[in-house]
């Protein structure tokens, strides 16, 4: 199998891999592109993440100093508020529900690497889905693991490392996170 296949089965791949890696290089090419445009023109950073991403919705916001590794991988709904700074490691796919707001950096990683040190210098990597339901609230300086989803109507507090699932309904916090309340869902 190729690595490209290997990394599309979900399986353990070799990340300095030529096809693996040009995915990597357009996705920064991407990035800066984006990050040059002006801020203010929220029409022209629509217009640029519709081709950018997999695929975005209405009214998407998404600050500076963006930055991702594919951005083919990034599937948005409709209003997206993501402040500054924020990563999005989409070496798999990442999915965003509708009426999300992201604080500023925070890392959404699908990708991990062994724990063995010849793994890590073979440069091994494995990466796993994440998904975020509507209405979510990710405070600033988040950390959310591959595989992770997040319902939806759910709060992560500032800080907080996401390491395994999150039901809707929830406030969690930590590190780990942790589910410390439930949220009444008023809609």
């Amino acid at each position: 199998m190729k690595e490209i296949e290997k990394l599309k089965a979900g399986m353990e791949y070799y990340y300095g891999d030529e096809e693996v890696y040009a995915l990597k290089k357009n996705a920064l090419r991407n990035c800066d592109i984006y990050n040059s445009i002006d801020g203010t023109d929220r029409q022209k950073q629509h217009d640029f993440l519709k081709k950018m991403l997999g695929s975005v919705g209405d009214n998407i916001w998404i600050g500076k100093g963006f930055s991702c590794d594919n951005g083919k991988n990034i599937f948005i709904g409709d209003y997206l508020n993501c402040n500054v700074n924020v990563t999005i490691l989409d070496t798999k796919e990442v999915h965003i529900g509708n009426h999300v707001m992201i604080g500023p950096h925070t890392l959404i990683t699908t990708v991990g690497h062994p724990i063995s040190p010849k793994g890590r210098r073979d440069e091994l990597a494995q990466a796993s889905e994440i998904h975020i339901g509507d209405d979510v609230w990710i405070g600033g300086n988040v950390t959310i693991l591959p595989g992770v989803t997040i319902g939806s109507n759910v709060v992560v507090g500032a800080g907080a490392v996401v390491n395994r699932d999150i039901p809707d309904n929830s406030l969690a916090v930590g590190v780990p996170a942790k589910v410390i309340k439930e949220i009444e869902n008023d809609l």
